[in-house]
């Protein structure tokens, strides 16, 4: 059994922050029900489709099951409110308002179900001149001093991470609260509501090393001072690779690995401290020294002398690198419609209660009419709600 086997999530939810959160609940063995507008959201118009699923829509809503329905209509509302009554959590990402104008707003479904987990995900806030802006990934890469560490060294141009990144630290922030919030109900016996924003994710996520010149209200500091370790990025005769060091047992490997004995007591470089203080030389020295070697020669020296060190695969050699297929990281699934779907497997790896990917994503409204006949509704009455398009399949 898995750990969350028994559990029912309604996902509201689009895109990427709550449907990878919900995503990651189904993995670990909930029953996750999407509920999507009739026209279906709007990540499965982004992109190629194969088998009638875009391939980010497939990795953000894997294992769930689809219902696709007209929430502006009384008979959809309803229909909402029945799937309720006995799930344990709900999830809603719209800008903030908008849940309660829909007619679904905490009081109206605690109404149905006081147990329930209220999981509200915005990107900015309820309150503040942001709060009812429109929200995308790089808005809030922008907002968070993402762009500022991920600026050029020498020029200074800011730069942005080039995946979706604030949206998915919002997933991760979000499934563990929510894993305290069912947790908490076991002690209280009482549901709770979630608010988090995308900003507040982004700001907790970078803040232990991102944010250091910040810290000390005393001794403030521009964060961009203490940067440089992250960027260890080193070209050899054939292909990049990284390679980095912080203790002095790693610096004297490194020096004895790229034939440097002579860096060792130098005075630059003799302490962790001295090496951060002199980062930027020591760069310099020690990219002059690797880019004089062949890749495999210097990366088989450098594990000899315990210098933490790794080729830089492009994502193509991912599926192939030793590392990853002894880990068994990437699933390799046939499904019906879609063939062999590569997926990373759920990271965490349970031992009594293991995660696995329940399904393919689905398509739209896939499972309506078997929820609806779960609820009660007899053959005639889900004819009826089909035929007026109260819900959809597609």
């Amino acid at each position: 059994m898995s750990a969350l086997a028994g559990l029912k999530i309604l996902d509201l939810t689009s895109m990427v922050s709550g449907p990878v959160a919900a995503m990651m609940l189904a993995d670990q063995g909930a029953r996750v029900i999407k509920v999507e507008p009739t026209t279906g959201e709007q990540m499965r118009h982004i992109g190629s489709k194969h088998n009638d699923v875009t391939a980010a829509f497939f990795s953000c809503n894997r294992g769930k099951e689809s219902i696709a329905l007209d929430l502006k209509s009384d008979a959809g509302k309803d229909i909402l409110l029945k799937l309720a009554e006995d799930a344990d959590v709900f999830i809603q990402n719209f800008r903030p308002g908008a849940i309660e104008r829909m007619g679904f707003s905490e009081e109206v479904l605690r109404s149905v179900n006081d147990r329930l987990i209220y999981v509200s995900i915005s990107g900015f806030g309820d309150q503040g001149p942001y709060a009812d802006k429109r929200v995308y990934d790089p808005i809030i890469q922008a907002l968070s001093g993402a762009t500022d560490i991920q600026a050029d060294r020498v020029s200074g141009k800011p730069n942005m991470f080039r995946i979706i990144l604030a949206d998915k630290v919002t997933a991760l922030t979000a499934a563990q609260a929510i894993s305290s919030a069912l947790y908490a109900r076991e002690q209280s016996g009482r549901g709770q509501h979630i608010r988090l924003s995308m900003l507040d994710a982004m700001l907790s996520f970078f803040w232990p090393e991102g944010m250091g010149g910040l810290t000390y209200a005393e001794r403030e500091f521009d964060p961009k001072q203490a940067g440089g370790a992250m960027d260890l990025i080193y070209e050899t005769q054939d292909r990049h690779i990284t390679a980095g060091v912080i203790s002095d047992k790693e610096w004297l490997g490194m020096c004895r690995a790229l034939g440097r004995e002579d860096w060792i007591d130098d005075e630059r470089f003799i302490s962790a401290s001295a090496r951060f203080k002199n980062v930027g030389e020591r760069k310099a020295l020690t990219a002059a020294e690797i880019c004089k070697w062949a890749s495999a020669d210097i990366l088989q020296r450098f594990e000899d002398e315990g210098v933490p060190c790794a080729p830089l695969l492009d994502r193509t050699e991912l599926l192939e690198h030793e590392q990853i297929n002894a880990n068994g990281s990437i699933s390799r699934t046939e499904y019906e419609g879609f063939g062999e779907v590569r997926q990373a497997r759920p990271a965490a790896q349970f031992s009594d209660t293991p995660s696995n990917i329940g399904g393919p994503g689905p398509k739209l409204g896939e499972h309506g009419v078997n929820l609806l006949t779960e609820l009660g509704f007899s053959a005639d009455e889900v004819e009826a709600l089909l035929v007026n398009k109260t819900v959809t399949v597609g």
